[in-house]
């Protein structure tokens, strides 16, 4: 769009005023003149007709059919109110009063967007689309710009069933703008494009890291949900990958994540996953795992045939029960407070855990050569002793306060400080743990901490539990106060920039500074100050 033109041609041909389109010389045939010069006539009488690209044809049936051209003359003159000129003189005026011109063109773009989403008539546009016979030039010159494919984008989203914004949408995928349609439902209509899509995406979340996982993955997850189709599709994509060995654990941990999404927005898709691991070769094992995952809910029968399976001479693979769906079940069996387990087939679900989290295997050309053992006896051990601290109801704060000795060591297992995690976050999430609270700092907090310093990767969890305890409101007692007293130098760029404007809020950390020369609040201020650049 040049700079003198900020308005061309009419919006009207895809809206309830449109004419229909071009038409061919053979179009009028049959029809009697004078009714084809009505037709014409009531078109060149709609304001601004001039300005339509479907003019010249429609002149062109008028005068085959007999048509004065002084009809014409009058009828286009007195119904040219130059809406388009009208707005090209306005933006020239503005640009004259100091407005930059981008921003003039800006407001005028999204103007025109705001009525051609008001007023869109996909029936009108795909009479137009399919009348004219192949791709329209204005179309193609269209999306070469990010406006209007933005445009495209929202139309598509509101009429998922018009062929011409579907053509549009494979049309922009073909010219290499993919990676902008991953919210396009449409999209997920078309093979060609969902794959071309999908690969985009991917390759973008591979790129990014583990930093861009929680912002590139929401918007890729929801495109693979769209259905049944598109998850399945990809989740197969995604399986192959997997198994490659350069960044095929990436990949795994994207479809699992995938999962997860899914399964939070309340679709069992645990059939797709099971049939896309080593279950089916299983079918015993599938049945048992495909019942718990679709309950949401472990049960001692199903428990006691996969552990039976695992104790045997020759087990399944351990990737049969490393779903993680599946272990947040055990996460809950085992971790959670007040929940009950059958003491009669509590050791099965200790041991199906800490197979699932301390078994290493070796396989070559699909045939296992080795499996090792060493440390399934002492995950055992440790997922048992924390069970019993953490989840005996008669065991208060005080009485795990000795223990703690005990619990540090345990927490060196991935999988028990995962479950200790858990507890905690359960725990200090009912509204009056802090109240009950007479600890200057509670061995939830403590634990934490330990967490923390042993598991790196389980920082982004701890740090995602503690803002939720920042967030949440407790009355009578502040726990920022118990955090600042477990937490010290050196903190990262994310903690600060979370933390500090808090502290730095009169109406929210007044109540907790202190008198004196040792107060928390007023060092940590000072540390992030002299330390950090912080970003408005």
């Amino acid at each position: 769009m040049e700079d003198a033109d900020y308005f061309e041609g009419s919006a009207a041909e895809w809206g309830s005023e449109a004419d229909g389109g071009a038409q061919d010389d053979e179009d009028g045939e049959g029809e009697d003149d004078a009714e084809v010069q009505q037709e014409c006539l009531k078109k060149f009488s709609t304001p601004d007709y001039i300005m339509e690209p479907s003019i010249f044809n429609t002149l062109k049936r008028y005068f085959q059919a007999g048509g004065s051209p002084e009809n014409v003359i009058q009828l286009l003159s007195e119904n040219y109110t130059a809406v388009a000129q009208t707005v090209n003189l306005l933006a020239e005026w503005l640009i004259q009063t100091g407005v930059e011109p981008m921003q003039v063109q800006e407001t005028v773009e999204n103007h025109l967007k705001s009525l051609l989403i008001k007023h869109f008539d996909p029936r009108k546009a795909d009479s137009i689309f399919t009348e004219e016979g192949e791709t329209p030039a204005w179309l193609e010159q269209m999306i070469a710009h990010t406006t209007w494919r933005d445009l495209f984008y929202k139309l598509a989203e509101a009429h998922p069933d018009c062929l011409m914004l579907n053509f549009t949408v494979k049309l922009i995928s073909d010219a290499g703008y993919q990676g902008e349609i991953t919210s396009v439902s449409t999209a997920c209509q078309q093979l060609e494009v969902f794959s071309r899509v999908l690969r985009t995406s991917l390759a973008t979340i591979l790129d990014g890291g583990e930093e861009n996982l929680e912002k590139n993955l929401p918007e890729f997850a929801k495109m693979v949900c769209h259905g049944e189709h598109t998850y399945l599709f990809a989740q197969s994509m995604m399986s192959i990958l997997a198994q490659e060995e350069q960044g095929g654990s990436a990949v795994r941990r994207i479809a699992q994540e995938v999962q997860r999404y899914a399964h939070e927005k309340g679709h069992d898709a645990s059939q797709i996953t099971l049939a896309l691991g080593t279950a089916a070769s299983y079918p015993r094992a599938c049945q048992a795992l495909g019942a718990m995952l679709s309950k949401g809910a472990l049960n001692p029968a199903d428990i006691t045939v996969l552990f039976k399976m695992f104790t045997s001479m020759d087990p399944p693979p351990v990737e049969l029960i490393r779903v993680p769906a599946f272990l947040d079940l055990f996460m809950q069996s085992l971790f959670k407070p007040g929940a009950k387990i059958n003491q009669d087939h509590k050791h099965k679900y200790i041991h199906i855990l800490a197979y699932a989290a301390s078994v290493v295997e070796m396989w070559k050309k699909n045939k296992r050569v080795s499996i090792n053992k060493d440390e399934l006896k002492s995950t055992s051990k440790a997922i048992e002793t924390v069970h019993n601290l953490c989840c005996n109801e008669n065991k208060g704060a005080s009485e795990l306060v000795a223990e703690l000795s005990t619990l540090y060591q345990c927490i060196r297992f991935p999988v028990v400080a995962m479950g200790v995690l858990k507890w905690v976050d359960w725990t200090v999430s009912e509204p009056r743990y802090f109240q009950l609270q007479t600890d200057h700092t509670p061995v939830h907090l403590a634990l934490l901490d330990e967490i923390s310093t042993c598991h790196q990767l389980l920082h982004p969890q701890v740090l995602q539990l503690l803002v939720k305890l920042f967030e949440t409101e407790h009355s009578q007692l502040d726990v920022m106060e118990q955090v600042l007293d477990v937490i010290a130098p050196p903190y990262t760029s994310d903690f600060v920039q979370l933390f500090l404007p808090i502290l730095e809020n009169e109406s929210i950390a007044g109540t907790i500074k202190t008198e004196g020369e040792h107060d928390p609040v007023t060092e940590f201020i000072a540390h992030c100050k002299s330390n950090f650049i912080m970003m408005n």
